[in-house]
């Protein structure tokens, strides 16, 4: 469904990804893990067009998009919906008109056919009858949740998300670690989500790609991913201070 092939990106004279290959299968959830800083961002943005690759090649549905104009990439993201690190609501906005703002412009729908998208997806991310509440009324969670009520209304075949649980409790957390389960459940999506808390990396993932210093050093299940020999994905995932940290504590257990 998704593939990058040799991806290098530039930002100046900074390179912040080296040689990035990835493939994301039809229905899977491919998460990305990595320090802050590491290019896992910059990944979602490319894919979703709104940077193009220094060199290397995107490709969505056998498509590819690093070279599309802006018109053509507009009819790829049709396909795709995206939820962002801090929602990226319309402040002016009701929950419901922020839900309904892509069908209004992209569509022909009727306002009685949107008006039942709105009150399905709101009703999907535990937000029934919040139509008329306005984004400032509500929690963290809850725009996150509005967020993805919106990003899947044009019922999209990818989703994207942007760290989902950032700066979110621990209930919050989960409860969009479930959304997003049950979203690839429900309707069948291929995602890609960017976070660096582990709990939810290992919950909702099918497979986990970690990049380091701008590359991917590492792709596997959950369970590769934790019996990794790599001292780099282990120092990452047990949150230690240096990568052989965890190769003494193994040592010391063994």
């Amino acid at each position: 469904m998704i593939k990058l092939t040799n991806i290098n990106m530039s930002f100046h004279d900074k390179q912040i990804l080296k040689d990035i290959n990835l493939e994301v299968n039809q229905g899977e959830t491919m998460v990305v893990i990595g320090p802050s800083g590491s290019g896992k961002s910059t990944i979602l943005r490319l894919i979703i067009g709104l940077l193009k690759p220094t060199s290397g090649e995107i490709w969505v549905k056998g498509q590819e998009i690093a070279s599309l104009a802006e018109d053509d990439l507009n009819k790829v993201r049709m396909d795709m919906g995206m939820v962002f690190q801090y929602s990226a609501l319309f402040d002016s906005m009701t929950v419901g008109d922020n839900v309904a703002f892509g069908l209004r412009e992209h569509t022909s729908m009727s306002e009685k056919e949107i008006a039942k998208i709105i009150s399905r997806n709101l009703r999907m991310v535990g937000l029934a009858e919040r139509e008329k509440v306005m984004p400032n009324e509500l929690s963290g969670g809850m725009k996150k949740r509005v967020s993805l009520a919106r990003a899947i209304a044009m019922k999209p075949q990818m989703m994207l998300y942007d760290e989902p649980t950032a700066g979110l409790d621990p209930i919050s957390s989960g409860t969009i670690d479930r959304l997003i389960m049950n979203t690839k459940r429900m309707l069948g999506v291929t995602s890609v989500v960017v976070t660096h808390q582990m709990s939810s990396a290992f919950t909702i993932a099918d497979r986990i790609a970690m990049i380091h210093d701008g590359r991917i050093i590492e792709v596997g299940t959950v369970e590769q991913i934790k019996s990794s020999e790599n001292a780099l994905v282990q120092q990452f995932i047990h949150g230690l201070k240096t990568p052989g940290a965890y190769a003494r504590r193994r040592s010391e257990l063994l």
